[in-house]
């Protein structure tokens, strides 16, 4: 075990010095923004300075779904949703500060509070009063936040492999005695699946102060194949589209600034029973991000959930298996009243 350790940290060591050799600087908004735009992108100018970018596409005459993508990703992500669901539903996507085309912000506020105010300031802007919001990864953290904040105006939660409450894994590791606590971790070690190792080395402060200077690409590729859980979707075009979103000019250091305050809670503990709203929990049970384990914390908390886990499927399901998990979000809402 040892060994591998010290192989692991040569690895890395390995891939870094590469990287500062293979140094590629920042691309251009103007390149950046050019490439990933199309007819349907809008931009909405925050009161911070921000310009958020977002779509509203779909039917506009019937209700309305919005979705927030999760870390390190882009509204893109829920394309092949939109493509689906649109054909019922008017469906809104907008990328959140420090992600996609939106990017840095003038007061470097990437914090939870900011996510949920760039959703309420789209959808003021849009001026829809209801509707279904959905998230993926940290933007079903987003979700659950801005639904806690306005529940008025949230009809219904989708959740998909979605970050969790912040009790989920106090109460877990307070109902194990220090031995059986032991156990777990090792366990879990043992059961681990081979994450992005992106996150985990961002979480280094000694990585951070490196990471500005690095040509991202090699983990950028073996984050998404992780996330992915080796989908055949992965593509050179996936990549590339990440790699340069990641590489848009102030996108980097706005990523690093997010991270630094990685972990710092707004809130120690959620009532469940806030949540009134149904709610559609979708996972994959090969999730090697947010393990399907806590799909099942969030089908115990609440009281008026659906789940749904689908096997052999990661950390996306709406790009990995789109035309299942639509159909799913689809046969859910159907049951809602909206």
């Amino acid at each position: 075990m040892k060994v591998l350790k010290v192989g692991l940290v040569v690895l890395i060591v390995l891939f870094i010095v590469s990287g500062i050799f293979l140094y590629k600087g920042d691309l251009s908004k103007e390149y950046v923004d050019d490439k990933y735009t199309n007819s349907q992108s809008q931009f909405l100018l925050m009161p911070n300075g921000a310009r958020v970018h977002y779509r509203d596409e779909g039917d506009e005459t019937r209700p309305a779904i919005v979705l927030v993508h999760g870390s390190n990703a882009s509204l893109h992500t829920w394309e092949p949703w939109v493509a689906i669901l649109g054909e019922h539903y008017r469906v809104i996507s907008m990328d959140l500060p420090a992600h996609g085309l939106t990017g840095a912000t003038a007061d470097n506020n990437y914090s939870s509070e900011a996510q949920v105010s760039t959703v309420e300031a789209v959808v003021n802007h849009l001026n829809v009063s209801h509707f279904v919001l959905g998230g993926n990864s940290m933007g079903g953290g987003v979700t659950w936040r801005y639904t806690l904040q306005f529940p008025k105006k949230v009809t219904a939660m989708i959740l998909v492999d979605s970050g969790g409450l912040p009790q989920f894994s106090r109460e877990k590791v307070a109902a194990l005695s220090d031995k059986e606590a032991g156990a777990s971790v090792e366990q879990a070690k043992v059961e681990r699946k081979d994450g992005p190792m992106i996150f985990a080395l961002m979480r280094k402060s000694w990585f951070r102060a490196l990471a500005q200077y690095l040509d991202p690409y090699w983990f950028t590729k073996q984050g998404l194949v992780s996330a992915y859980n080796n989908s055949p979707v992965v593509t050179d075009e996936l990549i590339e589209r990440y790699y340069e979103l990641a590489l848009r000019e102030g996108s980097r250091v706005a990523t690093l600034s997010r991270f630094a305050n990685y972990g710092k809670r707004d809130v120690e503990r959620v009532d469940p029973a806030m949540f009134s709203v149904p709610t559609l929990i979708m996972w994959g049970k090969e999730d090697a991000l947010i393990p399907v384990s806590v799909a099942y914390q969030f089908s115990e908390a609440l009281e008026n959930d659906t789940l749904v886990i689908y096997d052999d499927i990661g950390h996306v399901p709406m790009e990995e298996i789109p035309g299942r998990s639509a159909k799913d979000v689809l046969a859910f809402l159907e049951t809602v009243s909206l």
